[in-house]
């Protein structure tokens, strides 16, 4: 027992201190377990096959399909469509449905996918950043607890829970969870977050607009282009009589400006490289690229209005589908020794040229009969799935990394068809999950979900290397090697030893009570330990913990990966992280709202379980 605490106490401090990465701790416990007798080879590295690893291998894979074939786009848009300008209601809509999503999708996914929405929304109506994305934030960590595949900590709860009842810790073997045994819970903790901040928001919220990740030029190359300052979107009225085309316009000697999209009207449809012989006429919408005061004075001497956000391109032109490149003419390129005109650059590449440096000489003007050469750099305007065609050809070397990917739409349906396989089969086939399926039918949770996953490769829905590439390993090798120290603690009795201790010092206590010491002692644990660590090393913990107390050992393996994502004061969880910075927030602006929402948490995951468990 001792050598299992050094082993923990040393784990911890790798954690804390980051001495080295939270996967390399994993492979350690692996390695350090079986040196020391803790544990046999065989159980070592029996985590890496365990029931719990591979449905989050196969969770994340499926959630990445959804994610590729532009589903979760559309589910955004539909949503964000009935946000109006409120900001409790646009608050509410963005972070109930970033919950939904997260309920079945990796909660750092979701909350990167309506990320950008969010952050365009906000400046359209007006309403400051910080206000939008810490609710969101904390709704896409809470998602996760309204299914038990909606979160890594619920997903290896009944793997605990059967590793726990081969070990015989319980009198009687504890029944494991359903895949809706604890909806109710998540739901309620879902909608008292959105309360929470729709009451508390002004009082605990920064106002603060936050720094944009999503600026025009990249950074390495912004000094190089500084004539050029954002994108614009134009409205030209019904007034407007010119039939000049963008040609006969002169738009980059007057104004140094280029036309990188033309909406037209009347046919509904939108041009993304619209070319110098097109025109616009009057109800149509334009979008340029260039600096504020040239375009300001565009649209003044052509008596167009200029928007003061983009609109009818908000989604097309959003940081999260296009931007601007610098590509570098290659020794190989077929441009060396052209023109952009020679090679019809915008109908051939569907992509904008905005400027040309050549020769230690940067211009906006006539750059469409420039000769290029090898080394000149030409800046470009368009959306990632062309640039990302384009990565694939020997005519540019790109001297930032290319966003976005290219959408498989075609296969929405698809994805979706195998998201409702592996849920179907998760509910009919696989009783010990959901009780509804004939008993002589098991397959595992693994299985279940593998199925979906697999079935997204095979149909094409996704590559075999992007399946590979959309898993975190490092998570897998983090619990490859908890899951045997878990092991470790029940097999040498530690687990029952502190159980024992722990019920010592309470006393007799209701069981609720008990319980909350469970939930408290968890939500301070996941702040120092990840939260799939913390599960693992508790769970089996307070199983033995609850034998004691003679409380329910079922609900208190519940509460532990319930209050695993109870991870709100410290910006240490991965989605808190991720919005930090977009949302301008300071370590103490999370100890401000996440000190009452871990209150919060705990107050309503109890009141659930005493009135409904």
């Amino acid at each position: 027992m001792i050598i299992v605490m050094g082993v923990l106490g040393f784990a911890i401090l790798l954690f804390v201190f980051e001495w080295v990465r939270v996967d390399v701790v994993g492979i350690i416990m692996m390695v350090l377990l079986p040196l020391l007798g803790l544990v046999s080879p065989k159980e070592a590295i029996s985590g890496l096959s365990s029931n719990a690893v591979v449905s989050i291998i196969a969770v994340i894979i499926i959630g990445a399909g959804l994610d590729k074939t532009g589903c979760m786009n559309v589910l955004a848009r539909f949503i964000l469509r009935f946000a109006g300008k409120a900001e409790s209601r646009i608050m509410a809509l963005i972070a109930g449905t970033v919950a939904l999503i997260s309920s079945f999708m990796q909660n750092i996914g979701a909350a990167a996918l309506f990320m950008p929405a969010a952050i365009r929304i906000s400046r359209q109506v007006n309403i400051p950043v910080s206000r939008i994305l810490m609710p969101m934030g904390f709704c896409a960590i809470i998602g996760g607890t309204i299914t038990l595949v909606g979160a890594s900590p619920t997903i290896l709860l009944n793997d605990l829970i059967e590793q726990a009842n081969q070990l015989g810790i319980a009198p009687e073997p504890i029944e494991t969870l359903g895949l809706f045994t604890q909806t109710p819970i998540g739901i309620a903790l879902v909608t008292s977050a959105i309360l929470y901040f729709i009451v508390f928001g002004r009082f605990i919220l920064p106002k603060t607009s936050g720094e944009s990740e999503n600026r025009l030029i990249p950074d390495m190359i912004a000094d190089t282009y500084r004539e050029i300052t954002g994108i614009y979107e134009i409205e030209v009225p019904e007034t407007y009589k010119g039939e000049s085309t963008l040609g006969e316009l002169d738009l980059r000697p007057r104004y140094k400006i280029a036309v990188v999209a033309i909406y037209d009207a009347q046919k509904k449809s939108k041009n993304f490289a619209p070319v110098s012989s097109e025109k616009f006429k009057a109800g149509d919408v334009i979008a340029v690229v260039g600096n504020e005061t040239a375009v300001k004075n565009f649209v003044n001497d052509l008596g167009l209005k200029l928007k003061d956000d983009l609109d009818v391109f908000s989604e097309d032109l959003s940081p999260n589908n296009a931007g601007i490149l610098e590509g570098i003419v290659t020794p190989r390129s077929e441009l060396v020794g052209k023109t952009l005109s020679e090679v019809n650059f915008r109908k051939t590449y569907q992509v904008n040229p905005v400027a040309v440096c050549s020769d230690g000489t940067c211009t906006l003007e006539n750059i469409a009969e420039i000769k290029l050469k090898p080394g000149d750099a030409i800046l470009l305007f368009g959306r990632w799935e062309y640039f990302h065609r384009l990565k694939g050809q020997q005519t540019f070397t790109f001297t930032t990394e290319v966003k976005g990917e290219i959408m498989r739409t075609e296969k929405a349906k698809t994805a979706v068809f195998w998201l409702l396989v592996a849920l179907g089969l998760v509910m009919f086939w696989n009783p010990v999950v959901t009780k509804l399926g004939h008993p002589e039918l098991k397959i595992s949770l693994s299985i279940c979900l593998l199925t979906g996953a697999l079935g997204m490769i095979l149909t094409k829905v996704m590559s075999v290397d992007e399946a590979y590439e959309s898993v975190d390993w490092m998570t897998v090798f983090l619990l490859g090697g908890l899951i045997p120290l878990g092991l470790a603690f029940q097999k040498t009795g530690t687990a029952e030893y502190i159980a024992t201790t722990i019920m010592n010092a309470l006393g007799t206590v209701p069981p609720i009570v008990f319980l909350a010491v469970v939930g408290i002692m968890t939500s301070f644990f996941t702040l120092v330990v990840s939260n799939v660590g913390a599960t693992v090393l508790l769970v089996p913990l307070a199983i033995s913990m609850a034998v004691k107390a003679g409380a329910d050992p079922r609900m208190a393996a519940l509460v532990v990966a319930l209050s695993a994502s109870n991870t709100f004061v410290l910006p240490t969880h991965q989605v808190n992280a991720l919005i930090m910075r977009p949302g301008g927030y300071r370590t103490v602006d999370y100890a401000k709202a996440g000190a009452g929402m871990t209150i919060l948490f705990l107050v309503v995951m109890l009141t659930m379980l005493y009135l409904f468990y």
